[in-house]
């Protein structure tokens, strides 16, 4: 079985199961949404995606199992979830973009698959110079819905920066004074706690002293 992950498109959004694939709970306010019918939001959440996609560039992974889509993350500027601001814990910081959704379907769960929707996200963020990203947390255990669960966001790295009883706002510090290259897989595996197994040096030959001549 193979898995890896890969950034969104408006292609994907046709395997993404329900409720998801029309849901408009973050890129739409609740008046707006309650005009339109389910073709309309799914036609709604394709072109919201498409505009984003234009404009910011990439926002989301999605997760593929055996070239099935098994999973996805959206994750924006504020400015492109206008949902958000019924939360009473908006508005995110100036300097994070929004993870709105970690979705990973029925069948696919139980295999690590959001933490590497997440991990995709961080390198995706931190490689375009996004220095945090923030979520809206659920603390009540919901397995479903449009916020996700408070202690998924905890065991993936975030961190309560506003907290509240039932929908705390959560934080990642992607980077911190990144210059080069190289340190941001160091950061990320820091973040992750990866540790990679010292290389190991061929033994070396033992050096061989040149004969000395003797005259005859």
């Amino acid at each position: 079985m193979s898995r890896r992950t890969a950034p969104i498109t408006v292609d994907h959004l046709e395997q993404v199961a329900e409720p998801c694939r029309s849901c408009l709970f973050w890129e739409l306010d609740a008046v707006s949404r309650a005009r339109l019918d389910h073709d309309e939001r799914v036609a709604e959440k394709q072109q919201w995606l498409s505009t984003v996609l234009r404009e910011w560039g990439s926002c989301g992974r999605v997760v593929l199992v055996d070239g099935r889509v098994a999973g996805h993350a959206i994750y924006v500027p504020a400015a492109f979830v206008p949902g958000q601001a019924a939360l009473p814990t908006a508005p995110v910081s100036p300097d994070a973009v929004v993870l709105t959704t970690v979705h990973v379907e029925s069948w696919a769960r139980g295999g690590g698959l959001g933490r590497l929707l997440v991990q995709g996200m961080a390198r995706d963020l931190v490689t375009r110079g996004i220095v945090a990203v923030e979520a809206f947390g659920d603390t009540r255990g919901r397995a479903n819905g449009c916020v996700m669960p408070a202690e998924f966001l905890g065991r993936v790295g975030f961190w309560t920066q506003r907290a509240h009883v039932t929908t705390p706002r959560m934080r990642m510090e992607l980077r911190s004074a990144i210059s080069w290259k190289d340190e941001v897989e160091a950061a990320l595996e820091k973040l992750w706690g990866v540790v990679r197994p010292a290389p190991v040096r061929a033994p070396q030959q033992p050096r061989t002293l040149p004969t000395r001549r003797t005259g005859h």
